[in-house]
């Protein structure tokens, strides 16, 4: 195999600004056809990006383009019936964060994966870049000794998207299935992925579909009847089997300051992922050690050059394989039930 022969699926923000600017770059793989439900999109991203087959279903798509995979990039709300009926196909699988809106759907689409044998990928970029990738050598190294505790934090003091994102039924949820998937998955990895246990957790919607001036937007596509029904912020903690905890908050509205970062602490080192520090000892003192890490990081580009080439190798072991992806929705899924039962909840197998 040349190049893995990808069928897109979505046209949408994604899609157009993050997945098919970074096809340009990538060496081992292709997109060869694009489909959307809005066909016109399709079509324009198609002409955009010289992708040469343009569907309005991805059943039609997987029935006449000759692909080998898909990339799913659709609103929340479809990537479980699309990664079925894409593994029932026979064809691999890349897929957008979160894996889906709610656990159920997810353990159905690990049944689809591995009773029909593809190969998966949860795309959550930040596992690709530099600081994620030194970190996580120096947990596989050993060199923070045992990681008992993060904490990590994505707060926008206002930044709600518009569209499909504050439609629960589309989407899922707010800024914890949306910002906070990010930032806990970050932790979450550098801790070397313990299995979630427990997690006690509330989320917010005090500030809501608010009106203040002078704040931009990322604007999602308007679904059917476009809701704002889903949570604002939100804060909790999830207990591992290990005994380590990450303690997290997400936001897309909240009356502090903007943050973005992550902090894990081992029982040799300590880091911070943005900056990106460590903190440890030398020579019996104290050491803080500011590190910069050289080079463009596309991460983008690095996340799907490492599904092609999964793909043509066979290899099922991706960096994000489909039990992972279950156990942060088994994550996900506790956070929203802690909040709706206002108890911790026990994760089960």
């Amino acid at each position: 195999m040349e190049k893995v022969r990808i069928g897109v699926v979505g046209a949408g923000n994604i899609a157009v600004h993050g997945h098919l600017p970074a096809y340009k770059q990538c060496s081992n793989c292709t997109p060869v056809a694009i489909c959307d439900l809005d066909y016109e999109r399709a079509k324009a991203a198609a002409e955009q990006f010289g992708i040469p087959e343009v569907y309005s279903s991805v059943e039609e798509m997987l029935d006449k383009a000759d692909i080998d995979a898909v990339d799913i990039c659709t609103w929340n709300n479809a990537h479980a019936p699309v990664l079925i009926t894409a593994a029932k196909a026979g064809k691999h699988v890349m897929c957008e964060k979160p894996l889906a809106m709610n656990l159920e759907d997810a353990l159905l689409m690990e049944k689809a994966v591995k009773e029909n044998d593809v190969i998966f990928f949860l795309a959550v970029p930040s596992r690709f870049g530099y600081a994620n990738m030194y970190l996580r050598d120096m947990y596989d190294r050993g060199e923070f000794g045992d990681v008992y505790y993060a904490k990590t934090s994505y707060i926008r003091r206002r930044g709600t998207p518009s569209g499909w994102f504050t439609d629960k039924k589309t989407s899922g949820g707010g800024p914890i299935i949306d910002l906070g998937v990010h930032r806990i998955d970050a932790a979450w990895y550098l801790m070397g992925n313990p299995k979630p246990v427990r997690v006690s957790a509330n989320v917010f919607d005090n500030i809501g579909d608010y009106q203040t001036k002078g704040v931009g937007r990322w604007h999602g596509t308007p679904c059917p009847d476009n809701q704002f029904d889903c949570e604002d912020s939100g804060a909790g903690v999830i207990h591992f089997d290990n005994g380590a905890l990450i303690s997290f908050e997400a936001s897309w509205a909240l009356n502090g300051p903007d943050k973005s970062e992550t902090y894990v602490f081992g029982s040799k080192a300590g880091a911070s992922v943005e900056p990106l520090v460590i903190y440890g000892e030398r020579n019996q003192y104290l050491s803080t050690d500011n590190v910069t890490v050289n080079g463009a990081n596309d991460k983008f580009k690095l996340e799907i050059e490492h599904f092609a080439d999964c793909v043509i190798k066979g290899d099922r072991n991706t960096k994000y394989p489909i039990e992972q992806a279950v156990d942060m929705q088994k994550m996900l899924q506790a956070i929203y039930d802690s909040a709706e039962q206002g108890k911790e909840i026990v994760i089960g197998e």
